[in-house]
């Protein structure tokens, strides 16, 4: 004799509340949640946004047509590999106000990511000095490294449009060397560079440039600087 059903409708042991799960205490997925692509294998990530788009940097182009001939010439080397090339541009701006008020920070940042076209990171003090009224990891600057067709760019605004927009601009100091290579030179004033507008900067703020190269000496560093356009005072 067969068994009655329940006034409910449901069979013997069915549990109320739609979708059994799979396992004892696990929520059942969401459907299509997990499914891999067709083929079985995993969706690959997009593809990342070029960082200066589709028109190479000026000064890069330059480098390789003109610059490497010229030093292979002028020098003898017997190799392209051999020319000193620029590795990166390291931009500093100290901020020595940043320790007791926060939001000046802000707009030296906000310039120098306009000036580099890439986010600043910001530099702490390493140590506390109290003639100087410092203490550690307070926040005193920012600072960016630029590589790449970024660096290149860079260095084509600061040479063509930047530096002559200086007052009484007679060339930049050839004693900037480091004698390893590399080469540091100072700006006074952040309001040169056309990204920055006059009447949006709440205090001018200088700024610090090293360049550096793969250059074993000084002389080499400068032959190579002089041939990307940089303009040194005669001494």
């Amino acid at each position: 004799m067969a068994e009655p059903k329940k006034a409910d409708g449901k069979a013997p042991g069915a549990k109320g509340g739609g979708a059994a799960p799979g396992k004892a205490g696990q929520a059942a997925r969401p459907k299509g949640a997990g499914k891999a692509a067709p083929g079985g294998e995993p969706q690959a990530p997009g593809k990342r946004a070029s960082v200066s788009g589709s028109t190479p940097p000026r000064m890069r182009e330059r480098f390789r047509s003109a610059v490497v001939p010229a030093m292979m010439k002028e020098r003898g080397y017997s190799n392209p590999f051999q020319v000193p090339r620029l590795e990166k541009v390291v931009i500093n701006m100290g901020v020595g106000a940043g320790k007791e008020n926060a939001k000046v920070l802000d707009f030296a940042t906000a310039d120098l990511q306009a000036i580099a076209g890439q986010k600043p990171v910001i530099t702490r003090a390493k140590k506390s000095i109290a003639n100087f009224k410092l203490r550690e990891n307070v926040p005193i600057g920012c600072k960016v490294t630029l590589r790449g067709p970024r660096m290149y760019e860079f260095l084509d605004r600061l040479v063509n449009v930047a530096l002559p927009r200086v007052r009484d601009f007679k060339g930049v100091p050839p004693k900037g060397f480091d004698g390893r290579g590399n080469y540091n030179m100072g700006l006074k004033e952040q309001i040169i560079f056309p990204e920055i507008v006059y009447d949006k900067v709440d205090k001018v703020r200088g700024m610090d440039i090293t360049m550096v190269t793969t250059a074993r000496t000084d002389e080499e560093a400068k032959a190579l600087l002089t041939h990307l356009g940089v303009p040194f005072r005669e001494a």
